[in-house]
């Protein structure tokens, strides 16, 4: 069953040509598409579903900074500070809190870890606190009789809401000229002497010197249908949404399981750092630079194969242009949800907050996370294709910094100085010998 979603309207008429086209309307295409389209030039979004209707309203709509990479810290910061100016900006809700974060754990590694995580907090000024065993059993009142050892509060962290973000930020892209397009899928791309000249869609060409490629879990088979290389795994997760319940706090973590407050009152629950990695011909392609991270990741993450073997964005083939693509045949990504996990949670929720558990299940789905060799998106030109740009690969924290990443891209895309060092996010790194560090999760 798919999550709840806001949707939004598509423009009548497909430009015949435009500054930039943006291919994929989750929250990275709709924030680069608001962040160009401010500075004055002309920008196509076009998307194969409706705007949001992946990963972007299937997460948990945390915005946080704690426990992350400090590779991604300077995105993470820019787009907390972005999440409220939009929201003034657009002058509709997304749902944006800083309601910070309550982290809760009875495993003495976890502790540790986040405890030296905040030599990294202090140098980038993220404001955390670690929590006693009581503080923590106040903050997180489990029931069961479940004993924390401790925790941290992440304090200007938040929350936003995933079924309304997307859609809200690309009406506000259309308020500054983006046109926006549904149900129009980009086949491929039009390539003049090295140089894109346009980017096909189902509905037809649309003339363009720029492309950013923000196409979620299907950006790596879209590049590759053009020689480029973007390794890219995506792992299967499930969560569930509950009737409204008493307020026990916006977001928390603990070591059963995660909970989101929705601004209606119900929660999303999900287990963290439970997945499925389906097998696939794209993994089995990209096994080697993702060893690492299975390696590292090997007891939270199942082996399994199913129908994405055969259909989806990671299978074999090619298509041409002129003829319908595995994009039209599959409009939206919507795996169903693992029964076996959504029995999991509801029991941990019960034993955990029984007031929670009591609200009842009102939808649960599934969504596949797109991740990279280190958990770091792919922020980047394409060096081999003039005028390509992608922003993909964000490894679960898309939806947190998707306004800061698609500010650097829009940044990149335009030309302009960066507003953050880009270096780390370059799509090269995956070819050029350097050395791949799995980031935080």
């Amino acid at each position: 069953m798919s999550p709840l979603i806001h949707h939004i309207s598509s423009d009548d008429i497909l430009p015949t040509s435009s500054d930039v086209v943006i291919i994929g309307g989750g929250i990275v295409g709709a924030s680069a598409a608001y962040f160009l389209a401010r500075r004055g030039l002309s920008v196509a979004l076009v998307e194969k579903g409706y705007v949001g209707c992946e990963q972007s309203s299937r997460n948990w709509g945390w915005c946080r900074r704690q426990n992350r990479d400090e590779r991604e810290l300077p995105l993470a910061n820019l787009a907390l500070r972005l999440w409220e100016e939009l929201t003034v900006e657009i002058g509709h809700d997304l749902g944006f809190r800083r309601c910070g974060l309550l982290y809760a754990t009875a495993d003495p590694k976890q502790l540790s870890e986040w405890e030296r995580w905040r030599e990294v907090a202090r140098r980038f000024d993220v404001k955390t606190r670690m929590l006693t065993a009581s503080e923590a059993a106040a903050a997180v009142p489990a029931a069961g009789g479940r004993k924390w050892l401790g925790g941290v509060r992440a304090v200007d962290d938040g929350k936003a809401e995933p079924w309304l973000a997307a859609p809200r930020i690309a009406e506000g892209a259309r308020k500054h000229g983006a046109t926006i397009h549904q149900n129009c899928a980009a086949r491929g791309l039009d390539i003049t002497n090295g140089q894109v000249s346009g980017v096909v869609t189902e509905k037809g060409l649309i003339r363009t010197n720029r492309v950013l490629c923000a196409a979620g879990a299907w950006a790596s088979a879209f590049l590759r249908m053009h020689a480029v290389s973007l390794p890219q795994a995506s792992v299967r997760q499930t969560a569930l949404r509950t009737g409204p319940a008493p307020d026990f706090g916006g977001a928390i973590y603990t070591s059963d399981c995660a909970l989101t407050r929705r601004i209606d009152g119900s929660y999303t629950i999900a287990v963290s750092g439970r997945a499925t990695l389906e097998l696939t011909p794209q993994s089995i392609r990209y096994a080697r630079p993702f060893l690492p991270m299975f390696l590292k990741r090997r007891k939270a993450v199942e082996i399994g194969i199913g129908r994405s073997f055969f259909q989806g964005p990671e299978t074999l083939g090619r298509w041409r242009f002129d003829k319908p693509t595995p994009f039209e045949r599959i409009r939206v990504l919507d795996p169903a949800p693992d029964i076996r996990m959504t029995a999991t949670i509801m029991a941990r929720i019960k034993a955990l907050l029984p007031a929670v558990a009591e609200a009842g299940v009102v939808s649960a789905w599934g969504g596949y996370v797109d991740s990279t060799p280190d958990a770091i998106p792919a922020i980047s030109p394409v060096d081999s294709i003039g005028g390509v740009f992608v922003a993909a690969g964000c490894s679960g924290h898309g939806f947190g910094a998707g306004p800061g990443i698609g500010h650097l891209a829009a940044d990149l895309v335009a030309g302009d100085t960066a507003i953050v060092d880009p270096t780390p996010f370059r799509l090269s790194r995956f070819r050029d010998r350097s050395k791949i560090e799995v980031g935080a999760i």
